[in-house]
């Protein structure tokens, strides 16, 4: 899928150790967008995580100079030597090393450090977080390290839960313009997601406590879907109005069903999992006069 307009241009800054901010100056125009890829759940090291598949949509970010919001769970990190769920079947071969944990950091680094640029925040899953308690070693620290190493990118380390505000400044004059802020909130998530609600009823829970959010975003159950929430507001001025808040939740990079013969997630009676990510694509609404924004999935 490629992007209808130039790719545009955008900076990130750490505003809080779990806030960030994309900053893109824009002219509103009829065709002008702006991409973001949103990702989770990609169990790099797993055999079954789909190398291929990554590797394209990174090259379209690329094309689209899009950032990357990753929302954890980059590794699965469960083949270690006092782990008791560890397989030998379940390993790469560029894994089978005695020093396990810093290979998956060495070969990750390679594979992403031709988009690290693109990376605003890697964020910690609960893969990450058990690598830690366990074994006192951060993951996602040493990777970003690594990335961020000659100092070309700017790739943060993010906690379980943070936010991105998407800053999109209307260029009038020389005295600058107009800003549109619009907030992303993303966790990795949590629970188990069931196999009938595949955890949109977290949606409910999140809406409560993330009154400010715009676009809300989470993975770990492997599912995808997208559900807008409409709400009654009221400006400061007593004026009454409506909006809605948009909630996205991240498929995986691991196809782990395959035919059904057998294997962990078979025998528990998991079903196929959607993989992928999802676009968010930003437009200008001349109807509405702001930028606005809709959930794609990767293709």
């Amino acid at each position: 899928m490629k992007a209808t307009t130039s790719p545009q241009p955008w900076t990130s800054t750490a505003l809080h150790r779990n806030v960030y901010a994309v900053d893109i100056p824009y002219r509103p125009r009829d065709g002008w967008e702006f991409w973001a890829l949103l990702t989770s759940d990609r169990h790099w090291d797993n055999p079954h995580s789909d190398h291929s598949l990554q590797k394209r949509h990174l090259e379209q970010a690329l094309d689209r100079n899009a950032p990357i919001i990753d929302a954890g769970d980059f590794f699965c990190a469960m083949q270690g030597k006092y782990d008791k769920r560890s397989s030998k079947a379940e390993i790469r071969p560029e894994h089978q090393h005695g020093n396990y944990l810093d290979r998956l950091v060495d070969t990750a680094a390679e594979f992403f450090r031709p988009y690290a640029r693109n990376f605003v925040v890697i964020a910690s899953g609960n893969h990450e977080e058990s690598i830690a308690k366990q074994h006192e070693t951060n993951l996602i620290e040493r990777l970003v390290s690594q990335l961020n190493a000659g100092g070309k990118a700017r790739v943060a380390h993010g906690g379980f839960a943070g936010w991105v505000c998407f800053r999109f400044r209307h260029e009038k004059g020389r005295d600058g313009g107009q800003w549109r802020t619009i907030r992303l909130h993303y966790d990795h998530g949590y629970g188990g997601g069931g196999p009938v609600t595949r955890d949109v009823i977290q949606s409910a829970r999140r809406a409560v406590y993330l009154p400010d959010a715009d676009i809300v975003v989470s993975g770990h159950t492997h599912d995808q879907w997208s559900l807008p929430i409409s709400r009654a507001r009221i400006s400061p001025k007593g004026i009454p109005f409506q909006d809605e808040q948009l909630h996205i939740k991240l498929p995986t990079y691991k196809e782990e069903y395959g035919d059904g013969y057998g294997g962990w997630h078979a025998r528990r009676g998991a079903p196929p999992k959607p993989v992928g990510g999802v676009w968010l694509r930003f437009t200008y609404s001349a109807r509405l006069q702001r930028v606005v924004f809709d959930p794609i999935r990767t293709d």
